[in-house]
C-alpha cells in the first residue's frame, strides 16, 4: 500500500491567502498592496513581516487580525507570527550615530555576532559571513572583540602588526575584508591577563581609535558569554542589531537565550538566529543529528526572530579555518558555502526573493 506524501506548507500558498485579503476601504488586497514584506515557513509555523506607515492605512493593526484570520485557515498552520507594522522608510541610509554611544564615521551598519557560549562556532559564522559579504561587492570590517581568545588572524590567514597614522590604527585587510584583532598586537602564543578596566579599553581603542573607513557593515565578532567585554559593545557601540549562534542542542540553547536577553536589556534588535552544526551528512548518505536538531527553530519562534540559517557540520569548515582560507572562498560551490551566502545576502537584503524569507538549510 502506498501512502500519499503529506504536502508541506510553503510560502506561496501563504501568499495565495494573503492576496484575498482586502483592506477595508481601499479595495485592494495586502500583496498588491506592498504591505507583506517577508515571509517565513517552518513547518507548521509561520512569520509575516508587516511594513505599513498611518499615512498610508490608518488602521495597520486591523491589517494585521485580518491577516492572521487568513493564514491560520490554511491546513497545517498551528502557529502564526505577525510583526508588528512599521513605518516605511525612503530616506537614504546614513552612517550610524546614536546619542550617548561611540561614534564610528562612515560606518553604515554595525552588527554583532554572538552566542551566549563558546565552542557553537560563533567566529566561523562570523568570519565566513563577513567574507561572503565582502565577495557580493560590499565594503566589509570585521572586529575580533574575544580579547582572550583571538581566532581571527589564524582563520584569516593574516598576521602583522597595524600602523599607526595621525594617532589612529590601519586595519590590516585579507580577502576584501579590513580586519582588527588584539591576535595583531599580542604574540600568538602569549596569554593576555588583563582585568576588565584594560579589555573594556582597549575594545574602546579599537572601535573608535581604528581608522576603519567607509563601510556598509562592521561586524563584531563578540566573546561568549554575558559579562563586561559583551556588555562594553553592547552599550557603547551603535548596533545595528545581533545575529546569536547557537547549536542545537538544549545546552547551548539555555545559555543562547541569556545572550538574547541581555541584548534585551540594552535594546538592541535581533536580526537572526543561526544554526551552526546541525547535522552530518556521512560519506555513505546517512545523516546523523549529533547535537540534536531543531533547536534553532525553537529558539527563533521564542524570540520572534528568524531563523537565518541552519549550517551542517562539515570537515571543510573546519580545514578552510586552520589554513586561513574561509570555506566560503575555499570551496564555494560547496553546500554549506552556498548557505553562508544565502545568509549574507539575508543580512544585506538582497536575497532574490525578500517575500520568501524561509529558514536555510541543507536538503539532506
Amino acid at each position: 500500500m502506498f501512502f500519499k506524501k503529506k504536502q508541506e506548507l510553503n510560502p506561496q500558498q501563504v501568499r495565495d491567502a494573503l492576496s484575498k485579503v482586502i483592506a477595508p476601504g481601499s479595495g485592494k488586497d495586502l500583496i498588491s498592496l506592498g504591505f507583506v514584506k517577508r515571509i517565513q515557513v517552518s513547518g507548521s509555523k509561520v512569520r509575516i513581516d508587516f511594513e505599513v506607515s498611518d499615512s498610508a492605512y490608518p488602521a495597520p493593526e486591523q491589517l494585521t487580525e485580518l491577516c492572521r484570520e487568513s493564514v491560520q485557515a490554511l491546513p497545517g498552520v498551528e502557529f502564526v507570527h505577525i510583526s508588528k507594522p512599521k513605518p516605511n522608510s525612503t530616506a537614504k541610509e546614513q552612517p550610524v550615530h546614536e546619542a550617548g554611544k561611540l561614534q564610528l564615521p562612515g560606518v553604515r551598519k554595525v552588527i554583532a555576532i554572538a552566542s551566549g557560549k563558546g565552542g557553537v562556532g560563533k567566529s566561523t559564522v562570523a568570519i565566513n559571513l563577513a567574507v561572503a559579504l565582502a565577495a557580493e561587492g560590499k565594503r566589509v570590517g570585521l572586529l575580533d572583540a574575544d580579547i582572550y581568545g583571538p581566532s581571527l588572524p589564524t582563520m584569516m590567514g593574516i598576521s602583522g602588526r597595524p600602523e599607526n597614522e595621525a594617532g589612529k590604527l590601519i586595519p590590516l585587510e585579507r580577502h576584501g575584508v579590513r580586519l582588527m584583532s588584539i591576535g595583531f598586537v599580542v604574540p600568538q602564543d602569549q596569554p593576555v591577563v588583563w582585568r576588565g578596566p584594560m579589555v573594556h579599553g582597549a575594545l574602546t581603542q579599537f572601535m573608535t581609535q581604528v581608522q576603519w573607513g567607509e563601510l556598509d557593515y562592521l561586524l563584531i565578532d563578540m566573546p561568549p558569554g554575558t559579562g563586561d567585554a559583551q556588555l562594553t559593545i553592547s552599550q557603547n557601540a551603535p548596533l545595528s542589531g545581533a545575529i546569536v549562534v547557537t547549536t542545537p542542542q538544549e545546552i547551548s540553547l539555555l545559555d543562547a537565550r541569556k545572550g538574547l536577553k541581555m541584548f534585551e536589556s540594552v535594546h538592541v534588535p535581533i536580526l537572526g538566529i543561526v544554526e551552526n552544526m546541525a547535522g552530518f551528512l556521512a560519506p555513505d548518505g546517512t545523516r546523523h543529528e549529533i547535537f540534536r536538531s531543531g533547536g534553532g527553530a525553537r529558539l527563533a519562534e521564542e524570540s520572534s526572530a528568524p531563523l537565518l540559517g541552519s549550517l551542517p557540520l562539515d570537515p571543510e569548515v573546519a580545514e578552510g579555518g586552520d589554513v586561513g582560507e574561509p570555506v566560503v572562498l575555499r570551496t564555494p560551490d560547496a553546500p554549506v558555502s552556498k548557505l553562508f551566502y544565502e545568509i549574507a545576502k539575508k543580512i544585506s537584503g538582497t536575497s532574490h526573493h525578500d517575500t520568501d524569507f524561509q529558514p536555510l538549510s541543507l536538503s539532506w
